[in-house]
């Protein structure tokens, strides 16, 4: 019984982690959103909701300037108010938002921001035992190759991710009449925002693929729909 201790302290400490991080980021969004009730996108709620013949989509305003979108392992939807301070700005359009809206519920359709949570405890478990086990044979870089590793696995899985939500964001606009071009248009402006990476990066594009790879896909997509 004793040797299966430390494998039972792992996973009942892993559990803990995971239901702390559920916890914390379910506080922090209560305490920092609030519903999203903003003239210019209350059409484009109503007009993704009518597309998937719901009522008009709810979303909420995540009160941090980062410019993002994010999917909660509850449903709910959010934008940045960094978002709504380039729509504001009239550097970003209404119908651009919409896509991020779509894109989100793409995530939350394909059980992503759930899933990711577990992803998350298991990437810890991962670095945990390729620590123990390298840090034997490779004192001093063993948890550095195991970080890799574990980064690596997250940022694959983060990827994959991101194409099925933009597949589905792409196929929600189509049938909402707003087209791709929303979509494809708001990477673009993003990507030269950053200049392509470093230090600037919209929150938004962190962890995702390369934003010629989306494009491309999204074009790809939209080929395969019409020709079919």
């Amino acid at each position: 019984m004793l040797k299966f201790t430390p494998i039972l302290l792992l996973f009942l400490y892993l559990a803990a982690m995971w239901f702390f991080s559920a916890w914390r980021l379910k506080h922090d969004l209560n305490e920092k959103s609030t519903p999203l009730q903003h003239p210019r996108l209350t059409p484009m709620l109503k007009r993704l909701g009518d597309a998937m013949d719901l009522p008009p989509v709810k979303a909420h305003i995540y009160e941090v300037e980062p410019v993002n979108g994010l999917a909660a392992p509850d449903g709910r939807i959010f934008l940045t108010r960094g978002f709504i301070c380039k729509l504001d700005a009239c550097e970003v359009t209404p119908e651009e938002l919409a896509s991020v809206i779509a894109h989100e519920l793409g995530h939350v359709a394909h059980g992503h921001a759930r899933r990711r949570m577990i992803d998350f405890a298991g990437q810890n478990a991962i670095r945990m035992a390729l620590t123990g086990i390298l840090g034997r044979f490779l004192p001093g870089i063993g948890a550095w190759i195991a970080a890799m590793v574990a980064n690596a696995v997250a940022a694959r899985l983060s990827r994959q991710d991101e194409f099925e939500a933009d597949r589905f964001a792409s196929a929600l606009m189509i049938r909402a009449g707003l087209g791709t071009e929303p979509q494809k248009a708001l990477f673009r402006k993003l990507d030269r925002l950053s200049g392509g990476a470093g230090a600037g990066t919209p929150a938004w594009l962190l962890s995702h693929p390369p934003t010629p790879r989306r494009i491309a896909a999204i074009e790809a997509h939209e080929k395969r729909w019409t020709d079919g």
